[in-house]
């Protein structure tokens, strides 16, 4: 991004696609992150409706745009799109980036990498995981060295997750409705669940994370204010998730030219 915030033909773009995208502040801050290091790269919010999105992506492929952040409401239905994928997606099932090579689209996921790190800079080790969908799959990927108990309704869902993500002797536990669940001993308690109500924890811990942004609805978000703790969103987490992002994107090579490599 240049001085001025303008943008050139050499300009690497990228977009927030999101329902909500425009509401948010990530694009923001990840450009004041393309600026500070001195980068010819700018992200535009792109508010983009469930009808658009295979259409969007599609011509992506053939745009100036070089990738894209995607917000969660579009993880899943990604995945058809992609030309190439990590293992990590392809383990998960969900995919939140996206980079343009030539007028191919490869996808990876990130959201859960920064969750670890978020907990990883707060010391946290035992962790306590709700839900077995692809983003508590794509977290079990990223969160080496953390001892993690594993938490849902449905026993037998969730002993076929943990054999999935060949975790051996794993603690795993029932959480459901009309029980009365003690989060406290953890240092953290991650959300993925689709749980309507968190109402059986009567306790939470010091930390508690998920990946919903500040206009969608969030059961933890609910229970944290309702018990009196910390509760952390996208929104409360965007300085970091831009750090991964613009570290992802130099592992791409996305960002090779500098602003003294401009011409107007």
């Amino acid at each position: 991004m240049n001085d001025a915030n303008e943008i050139s033909h050499h300009t690497m773009l990228y977009g927030f696609i999101g329902e909500s995208a425009g509401q948010s502040s990530f694009s923001a801050t990840l450009n004041k992150l393309f600026k500070a290091n001195n980068k010819n790269a700018m992200m535009i919010p792109m508010n983009i409706r469930e009808d658009d999105f295979y259409y969007t992506l599609v011509n992506m492929k053939k745009s100036h745009v070089n990738g894209a952040l995607l917000a969660r409401e579009y993880t899943k239905s990604i995945i058809e799109i992609l030309d190439d994928a990590s293992d990590r997606v392809k383990l998960s099932g969900v995919c939140d980036i996206v980079v343009r090579d030539g007028q191919k689209l490869f996808g990876d996921v990130i959201f859960a990498s920064v969750l670890a790190d978020v907990l990883k800079k707060r010391g946290a080790k035992k962790i306590a995981l709700l839900g077995v969908n692809g983003y508590a799959k794509a977290f079990c990927l990223a969160a080496e060295g953390f001892e993690i108990s594993y938490f849902y309704d449905d026993l037998e869902a969730l002993m076929q997750f943990v054999v999935q993500m060949q975790r051996e002797n794993a603690d795993i536990n029932r959480i459901a409705s009309g029980m009365q669940v003690n989060l406290a001993s953890y240092d953290a308690v991650i959300d993925f669940s689709d749980f309507e109500s968190l109402d059986m924890v009567c306790s939470l811990s010091a930390v508690n994370l998920d990946i919903n942004g500040k206009k969608e609805p969030s059961v933890l978000r609910t229970r944290a204010g309702e018990l009196g703790v910390s509760y952390k969103g996208f929104d409360d987490v965007l300085e970091e998730t831009a750090q991964e992002v613009f570290e992802f994107l130099k592992m791409q090579k996305h960002l090779e030219h500098d602003k003294s490599d401009m011409k107007f």
